[in-house]
């Protein structure tokens, strides 16, 4: 039993030594990796509980040295809020043989979950369930050992110590209170009688000491090799009716959920200052906007930002600014930002960024007209199109070789009127606000309309009034098929008009009498018979000789030479 004892006392005290062992192994290991500068930014709960915050800043490790150095994921990964366990645990009694201990030989489960107040201080409560298969009779000799069942139920609550110092192993320490519950247990060999129940149920007060050890696979899961603990009870001495205090041993094992925790940064190094400008080139007048960037900041302290140029004026308190360029000449500039944390080497930082005010390009003009070509005295629309490299304001104006242009902004009109045929040369200007100019050219041709050919006379057939010697005026049905077709051409023609000039032989007696009825007579067919107006047909007594009747399609605009023939009314 003092052999049993002993060996309680050394495992216990073994278990209690290890964090001591670990966070020393982890302080000589920081300290030969190089200790972390006070701009290292963890959490507020860890950074006030780590005393390796408060070490004075060291240079940053060499490729050598950053070997040692944990990995950069474990760097930045912080103690879980919640740590919630599930596993397997055992139940002994120590020594095998002492009074009222009921705890002879059990195998259950049991879980807790730890609320972490800091990097190191949690508070656990712990539930376990156990079955008793065990029971060691000693009220005779030599005591027996029987098959038994039972359960055995605890709930404890206390603090935890966890050492965190090293990145994947946690060991830690515990002393829980509370209380166990006991059913009956029942001789399960074939036993009969009142006997067969040697243990009552019982509800009693219980603590436990011990510690264990988590190793980290994820963030979020961890494996608890092993959590060895002193369990004591008050169990009721049978023999006495009395408690008393029995000795156990409780061991456990199984799989830690992890939840929350913040991140901690990694040791962050010198701080770096870049900046730039957008556009680095502009025009005079136009603004640049600023922009720096700073790596390695400390986000616990405030960083103080000023700019400074050597040409034009710069506004701006944080990592933006504005540079205004005024009336600045043109040339090359410097921007200068400079950052800082403090007064420290590390702690300050410079950038410099480069631009420039360039000369205002002239604007550039196109010209067109539209027509191009147009009768004279047709008007023609005259466009220009003004581009400014800088989008200043545009003024335009308009001229020409001859006739008269007139308009205002981008179109203008051309006026002919007057204008002989020909090319009119057109311009189109444009200036800016700065009296940059420009000028387009397009021409513009002018026509003048040809005069019409004027319209002539044509002779048609002739009527012939020889064949009818007893009816010498008559028109007979040939000279009607003379007729048919000019009566065709009359309606083909609506705005034409018709002369007919009777002639008579030489000699023919009554013969200005029958040259003239021949005529009527020849008018009178196209009239009655053909329907053509009355007013359209001229008829005339002609001095030409023969006996005939000459018709002459007179086309508007056109006239008919009558010298020497006379009208007939």
């Amino acid at each position: 039993m003092r052999l049993n004892v002993r060996m309680i006392a050394t495992a216990a005290f073994a278990v209690s030594l290890m964090p001591a062992f670990l966070l020393r192994a982890e302080e000589s290991a920081t300290t030969s990796a190089g200790a972390k500068d006070d701009r290292t930014v963890e959490s507020s709960s860890a950074a006030a509980a780590d005393p390796a915050a408060s070490l004075p800043s060291a240079p940053m490790p060499t490729a050598s040295m950053a070997a040692a150095m944990p990995t950069s994921e474990g760097m930045n990964v912080g103690t879980p809020k919640v740590e919630l366990f599930l596993g397997y645990s055992y139940l002994r009694a120590v020594p095998d043989v002492e009074a009222a201990n009921r705890l002879y030989w059990l195998n259950g489960g049991s879980t807790s979950i730890a609320f972490n107040l800091n990097r190191y201080l949690g508070l656990v409560g712990d539930f376990g369930g156990f079955n008793d298969t065990k029971l060691r009779l000693s009220s005779g000799s030599p005591t027996v050992v029987v098959d038994s069942s039972g359960t055995v139920f605890n709930y404890l609550f206390g603090p935890r110590l966890s050492f965190r110092g090293h990145e994947r192993v946690t060991p830690f320490l515990q002393a829980l209170f509370g209380g166990v519950h006991a059913s009956e247990v029942n001789i399960s060999s074939g036993c009969t009688g009142a006997g067969c129940t040697p243990l009552p149920s019982e509800d009693k007060f219980a603590m436990t000491a011990g510690g264990g050890l988590d190793i980290k696979i994820h963030h979020h899961l961890a494996l608890r090799i092993i959590q060895a603990e002193y369990l004591m009870t008050s169990f009721e001495d049978r023999t006495t009716g009395k408690s008393a205090t029995q000795n156990d041993m409780r061991l456990s094992s199984g799989i830690v959920f992890r939840f929350g925790g913040g991140r901690r940064l990694p040791p962050l190094g010198p701080l770096s200052y870049s900046c730039s400008v957008n556009p680095s080139a502009v025009y005079p007048g136009d603004s640049i906007a600023v922009s720096g960037t700073a790596l390695n900041l400390n986000p616990a302290k405030t960083a103080v930002y000023t700019w400074s140029v050597d040409g034009g004026a710069v506004t701006g308190v944080s990592n933006t600014a504005t540079i205004a360029t005024g009336n600045l000449a043109v040339g090359a500039y410097t921007l200068k930002g400079h950052v800082s944390e403090g007064d420290k080497p590390g702690e300050n930082a410079d950038c410099t960024a480069a631009y420039s005010v360039k000369a205002y390009e002239p604007p550039t003009v196109s010209c067109s007209a539209n027509p191009s070509v147009v009768l004279s005295g047709s008007p023609s629309t005259i466009t220009a199109i003004g581009v400014s490299p800088q989008n200043r304001p545009l003024t335009y104006s308009f001229s020409a070789s001859s006739g008269t242009v007139s308009g205002s902004g981008t179109t203008a009109t051309l006026s002919t009127a007057g204008v002989a045929a020909g090319t009119v040369n057109v311009n189109c200007n444009v200036a800016d606000d700065k009296g940059q100019t420009a000028s387009g050219a397009t021409s513009v041709t002018v026509t003048v309309p040809a005069a019409a050919p004027k319209p002539i006379v044509s002779e048609l057939c002739s009527i012939s009034f020889a064949r009818d010697a007893r009816r010498p005026a008559r028109v007979d049905n040939e000279g009607k098929a003379c007729l048919d077709g000019i009566a065709l051409n009359l309606q083909q023609n609506s705005d034409a008009k018709l002369a007919l000039i009777g002639n008579a032989a030489s000699g023919e007696k009554g013969g200005k009498t029958l040259a003239t009825q021949r005529a009527v007579n020849t008018k009178a067919y196209l009239v009655s018979e053909k329907g053509i107006d009355s007013s359209r047909i001229a008829v005339y007594t002609g001095s030409q000789d023969g006996k005939t009747v000459s018709t002459t399609l007179i086309p508007a605009g056109a006239t008919i030479d009558t010298t020497g023939d006379m009208p007939v009314e």
